[in-house]
């Protein structure tokens, strides 16, 4: 008869299952997975789905108005060029049309790209030569919709803007391809 026992045995003699490394080991893989649900979820309860809008049977049937506003805007030639001054908050540029000046007030509206709640809205008024100057507050990285317009909504411009990629703000009125 040995005297020697085997390994399995004297490991399983000397600690109980909890002392061994194996056991936690293999419980870590469900362990993450159960954390990184309950973060989802809670995700998931806690922010508002921001991309379903309720009207979106009235939105569409105002497509065909903005595309009128949009063959304005071309007809008039109309091009925007605009940069964003960070050390003083204000967004500077200058509003041409190839066929007549450009007066009045616009509406610049910056769009964020999933959270509604960031979108900013801006008045300027233009000099004779169309220069406009607004106060525009620290913006968030990320791709902006910009739209601007004028006092009477008779015509608008509309691009994106990939801040801080780009510096400035480009916007030249084209009409899209028809389908």
């Amino acid at each position: 008869m040995s005297t020697a026992t085997p390994l399995i045995d004297r490991v399983n003699s000397t600690k109980p299952w909890y002392a061994h490394r194996w056991p936690w080991l293999l419980m870590l893989g469900p362990f993450l997975v159960v954390i990184a649900a309950s973060y989802t979820g809670w995700i998931a309860f806690t922010r508002q789905d921001a991309l379903v809008v309720d009207d979106y049977y009235k939105q569409g049937n105002a497509i065909n108005q903005d595309l009128h506003r949009d063959a304005v805007a071309t007809k008039l030639g109309l091009s925007l060029n605009a940069r964003y001054d960070v050390a003083n908050g204000k967004l500077s540029g200058k509003l041409l049309s190839s066929s007549q000046p450009v007066a009045g007030k616009i509406a610049i509206h910056l769009a964020h790209a999933t959270q509604p709640e960031k979108d900013i809205e801006l008045q300027a008024q233009l000099d004779g030569q169309g220069n406009f100057e607004a106060a525009l507050p620290a913006l968030d990285m990320g791709r902006w919709g910009v739209t601007v317009e004028n006092e009477q909504r008779e015509w608008r411009l509309m691009g994106a803007w990939l801040w801080p990629q780009q510096r400035t703000i480009e916007l030249k009125a084209d009409l899209p391809p028809a389908d």
